[in-house]
């Protein structure tokens, strides 16, 4: 095995400290060309489909990536910004207002976010990170609900980056959120703001991303830790149980996933005259493909095509201050007994490091 070439170890120079925010991915452009790209290292990935390699490669090669990538553009395209991709926007703003507000707090953290499928790759970060002088990482996976498809993926492709690192840093991982205290509060801030400038609707409709009902008896802890976030959320508000519900979207293929469904359930809702829902997606920390075009476009259709009268979609948390303040919180949790604070010695150490960069 051929290691990484890493930068010239320096004695004394000054050890830095980062967190690295790390979301699902995202194309890189809302065409035809870009997804196949991307849904080729998405789709490949073992954590998210699990059946044989052999018979995978067979109808992703075969029939999803020969179909599917136009039709996801068209999606895609539908809520690129002039900012680009939604996700990536407001993933890069998170890491930007993190490190903010860590700075805040006395702490001197660097902060940075990476995708696990797609651009900045989370590897590319990690090497870019060791090149700045990172010798501790915490990696926060922007995953409330730990699922094995995506938290422990993101996991693996650091394990990857560990293999062929010569000096890899100290790192922590985080594995889950989705009772943080600071996480719920903002959830029910984000809901009750909105209520102040839209009203309520007669229901509140929780979706979270969808995974093979199989995941649970296989021991992933993902459904029942949506269940205890909506439930947190739910008495947060103070919601008798008959006004909120759980459901799951993004089904893939025509194995059960979790239920219930998403859009049948808005659906039948309709059909048995509730006039008006709203609908927030707790599982998603940064509004994307699953929750601006799915949610608030797909589902709102099928809800009023069904009879509804008004459906409301409830922006994911993105760079709301009491969700930052919260991400905050956490980040400061798992990073306990390292040094986040410079000390002079450090700041002599920088500049010693920086002199002998300088007559290099």
């Amino acid at each position: 095995m051929t290691f990484a070439p890493e930068p010239p170890y320096r004695h004394g120079s000054a050890q830095t400290t980062a967190v690295l925010l790390v979301n699902l991915g995202t194309p890189d452009a809302p065409t035809p060309a870009a997804l196949r790209r991307y849904l080729a290292e998405f789709l490949w990935d073992p954590r998210v489909v699990e059946i044989p390699r052999v018979l995978w490669w067979l109808i992703l090669n075969g029939v999803i990536l020969r179909t599917r990538p136009a039709k996801s553009a068209a999606k895609y395209a539908s809520i690129w910004t002039d900012a680009g991709s939604p996700l990536l926007h407001w993933s890069a703003r998170q890491a930007d207002c993190l490190q903010a507000a860590l700075a805040s707090r006395g702490h001197d953290v660097v902060v940075r976010h990476a995708m696990r499928y797609g651009q900045p790759a989370l590897g590319t970060v990690l090497d870019t990170l060791q090149a700045q002088g990172a010798t501790r990482v915490l990696v926060l996976p922007l995953y409330p609900q730990y699922a094995a498809a995506t938290t422990a993926s993101a996991f693996d492709a650091v394990a990857q980056w560990l293999m062929r690192s010569r000096r890899p840093p100290e790192l922590r991982f985080v594995n889950r959120y989705h009772d943080h205290p600071g996480y719920i509060a903002a959830l029910a801030a984000s809901v009750r703001a909105h209520w102040a400038r839209q009203g309520r609707g007669q229901k509140l409709v929780m979706s979270f991303h969808g995974v093979p009902a199989r995941s649970l008896a296989l021991g992933d802890p993902y459904h029942c830790e949506c269940h205890k976030t909506a439930r947190l959320l739910a008495e947060a508000l103070g919601l008798p149980k008959d006004d909120w519900i759980v459901t799951f979207q993004s089904r893939l293929g025509r194995a059960k996933w979790l239920e219930p469904y998403t859009e049948p359930t808005v659906k039948r809702l309709a059909e048995q005259g509730i006039g008006r829902i709203d609908a927030i997606c707790p599982g998603f920390a940064a509004d994307n493909l699953e929750t601006l075009e799915e949610i608030a476009m797909e589902a709102k259709d099928a809800f009023l095509g069904a009879g509804g009268e008004r459906f409301e979609f409830i922006d994911c948390l993105n760079d709301r201050p009491d969700w930052i303040d919260a991400l905050a919180d956490l980040s400061l949790q798992h990073l306990q007994g390292w040094p986040l604070t410079p000390t002079a010695a450090d700041d002599a150490q920088r500049q010693r490091a920086l002199a002998m960069g300088a007559s290099d």
